[in-house]
């Protein structure tokens, strides 16, 4: 057979090219099930999950992580338990909370009960007992059912029955913690700096700075989160009419495309010019407005995390970094523009046959609804089944001794039976109390490996319905490029048809390449979960060899992305298994490796700047109403504590609808590009084997074609 314009295939290194085959009318009908080992193993593996499930479910308690839990392992503020009316955790010693075991045990080694208030003053066990209405105001910080002021202060302190002292505290996070200020840059509790112990010493009130710094590492992050929340539930309508603004400019946006492609691509391409362009002069002004501000000098490092986002918009290095990306991202559209303008003609084309295509198949807009819908399924019961498992955990006791040496430290023990153990007579002062949430069941142990395997299947359900939504378009848009008389000889119901075949006969080789993806993907996770436990280590080449495999991997992820989306198509139109697919995909890209480089990823790069587009102008729009600067609109606009919060969200809610119908596009493209190789090898143009491709789309890409195989004759 004689090779195609721009073909170049050395001794028949990539296989054999498609014969001229008369019968052969697109997508063939005649086809029978592949890759059933894979269907038989997801349909197990399926069973299984469902199985973790419900032991998860069965065992799981997610109030561990909603509800602060008492020296018992009760929850405080739970409805239907003795604790309903006392919400906030109470620490006896909180100068305990300063003491290296937190960080071990993740738990104070000091009492605590649960308390329907926060104590709101300075007074010790000795002086309250004095008065019978500060006993009374006392006592609701002692243990349940403790009424008796005339036990001496050891006794109490030996059994655990109550503090030595309370403090001025504040609710935060569940927990009562010192309520300290800075007045003049003097710490202190109330109006005072130094507090006595109930034990007969002066303090500082530093010494319980750090002791609620411990008693609630993961503070601040609450607070931001709290703010976060508080954030949503005022704006959320506001965000969802700016997805759905979103939504609306995206599906205008493909519609001109079907009736005015060239026109709308460069449109789009000079609005993503201005979008970026009008970024680098806002930050721009802004760099300048901050110049001979105070504190404006400080930089990034120097600052650290804040809590209060905002404080970054007040220092030049963010503006300055902001004008920095903005920069090099025009400069690289501008000079791929210049690189690529011929190029672009080419792939307007493409495009321009693609919009035909969803035109005459507008349910393909739709039907990436039906793959999100599937994907946030799979989403929810995979983070439920993670949130049950890691609660699923016993509560777990251990002995912990404040003021002496105690060789049983540390070790577990049961609350029921402690005190009638050798441990109180060796260790006086030895308490059992909750430690964490653990155990030592087989099931307990082997927690780490459900979590792994829930994981796992999130990935592969995840890609499989993704690759069900890839297969079914590929099969629909296979049906519009091969009708040889458009549309009348395309299937009544393109879409469905196509789906049904999917499910019908390519279950198991969508399981098939979904299980390799999920694989790779699991094991980046794992190199993840290494990386991060190795980040205080002094091993340099473990560091250096993890970074490598994570790099590689990361790489492999990508290549099997695009070889799985092509070997769909194949398997779309030819309905063989997966290997022979993925082979037929790989070598008939090989023998179009000009068309390749020059032509579908150029297309590609159009349709990311439409997505860049819709997400931009969406973003600059949400700026303007977030931020209160629209003044039509500026008493209508909710104050919030982080007006990044919307707009992030607006963004990034943006991208995902703005992917979703982009993406119905780039299959479409991807899909009529394989098909339009094909057509190349087994036709050629002539009245007894004419082309399936339009007559628009056969002038424009075969010249275009015949000047990259001149161009790539002329460098070889």
């Amino acid at each position: 057979m004689e090779k195609g314009p721009g073909r170049k295939d050395p001794d028949g290194a990539y296989g054999t090219p498609q014969k001229y085959d008369p019968s052969f009318k697109g997508p063939i009908h005649d086809r029978s099930c592949t890759d059933i080992i894979c269907c038989i193993l997801l349909v197990i593996a399926i069973v299984g999950y469902v199985v973790v499930g419900i032991v998860a479910w069965t065992h799981g308690d997610p109030r561990k992580v909603i509800y602060p839990t008492d020296s018992r392992g009760q929850f405080c503020g739970q409805l239907g338990t003795s604790n309903k009316d006392k919400p906030f955790l109470f620490y006896f010693n909180i100068l305990k909370c300063a003491s290296p075991l937190v960080l071990l045990e993740f738990q104070c080694p000091t009492k605590q009960i649960c308390v329907n208030k926060c104590p709101d003053r300075y007074l010790t066990y000795l002086n309250a007992r004095k008065e019978s209405e500060d006993f009374n105001y006392y006592k609701q910080f002692c243990v349940p059912g403790f009424n008796n002021p005339q036990k001496s202060l050891p006794q109490v302190l030996t059994d655990g029955d109550c503090p030595s002292m309370i403090t001025p505290s504040k609710p935060l996070a569940g927990r009562c913690l010192p309520a300290i200020n800075i007045k003049n840059g003097v710490v202190m509790v109330g109006d005072n700096t130094t507090f006595e112990d109930g034990l007969g010493k002066r303090r500082n009130v530093t010494e319980l700075v750090e002791g609620a710094k411990k008693a609630n590492m993961v503070l601040e992050a609450r607070q931001l989160a709290m703010k976060i929340f508080e954030d949503y539930t005022v704006s959320w309508h506001w965000i969802i009419i700016g997805l759905m603004i979103a939504m609306v400019f995206s599906f205008i946006f493909v519609v001109l495309l079907r009736f005015l492609a060239a026109i709308m691509i460069w449109v789009m391409i000079v609005l993503v010019i201005l979008v970026l362009g009008y970024g680098i002069v806002h930050c721009s002004l802004e760099y300048v407005h901050l110049k001979g501000e105070a504190g404006s000098d400080v930089s990034l490092k120097d600052l650290g995390f804040q809590t209060d986002l905002r404080v970054y918009l007040h220092l030049k290095q963010t503006w300055l970094a902001f004008i920095i990306i903005l920069c090099i991202m025009e400069v690289i559209i501008i000079l791929l523009l210049i690189f690529l303008r011929k190029r672009i003609l080419i792939a307007i084309a493409l495009i321009k046959e693609a919009s035909r295509a969803v035109g005459h198949i507008m349910t393909s807009l739709v039907f990436p609804l039906c793959t999100f819908f599937l994907v946030c399924l799979c989403i929810a019961y995979w983070a439920s089944t993670a949130v049950f498992l890691s609660t699923s955990n016993e509560a777990v006791y251990k002995v912990f001794n404040e003021r002496s040496e105690c060789d049983y430290a540390g070790q577990t023990c049961i609350p029921e039976t402690f005190n009638m153990t050798n441990i109180t007579k060796q260790c006086s002062d030895a308490r059992c109390l909750f430690a964490f949430y653990g155990g030592e069941t087989a099931y307990h142990k082997y927690l780490i490996i459900f979590q792994i395997y829930n994981a796992f299947m999130f990935f592969w359900l995840a890609n499989f319905v993704i690759a069900l939504g890839q297969v079914t378009l590929a099969g629909a848009f296979a049906s519009y490029y091969w009708a040889f008389k458009k549309p009348d000889d395309m299937p009544a119901f393109p879409l469905f048809s196509s789906f049904g075949r999917a499910l019908r006969y390519h279950t198991g080789s969508l399981a098939f390449g979904s299980l390799i993806l999920a694989i790779v993907q699991i094991i980046r996770v794992l190199l993840e979960y290494l990386d991060h436990r190795l980040k205080a280590a002094e091993n340099k080449f473990a560091k250096f060899l993890l970074t490598c495999l994570k790099c590689c991997f990361w790489c492999l992820e990508k290549f099997i992305k695009f070889l799985n989306r092509n070997a769909y198509i194949m398997i779309a139109i030819y309905g063989t298994n997966f290997c022979t697919s993925a082979k037929n995909a790989f070598f008939l890209l090989m023998r179009n490796i000009i068309r390749v480089a020059v032509l579908d990823k150029v297309t590609d790069f159009l349709l990311f700047l439409g997505k860049l587009l819709v997400v931009g102008s969406v973003g600059i729009l949400s700026f303007y109403f977030f931020t209160q600067r629209i003044d039509v609109v500026q008493d209508t606009a909710p104050t919030l504590n982080y007006y990044w919060v919307p707009i992030l969200t607006v963004i990034v809610g943006s991208y995902l609808i703005a992917h979703g119908f982009f993406s119905v596009y780039a299959m479409c493209v991807d899909t009529l590009f394989l098909c339009f190789c094909e057509d190349l090898e087994r036709n050629d143009g002539s009245p007894e084997r004419p082309y399936y491709m339009s007559p628009e789309l056969s002038e424009i890409l075969l010249k275009g074609s015949l000047e990259s195989s001149k161009s790539a004759d002329s460098q070889g």
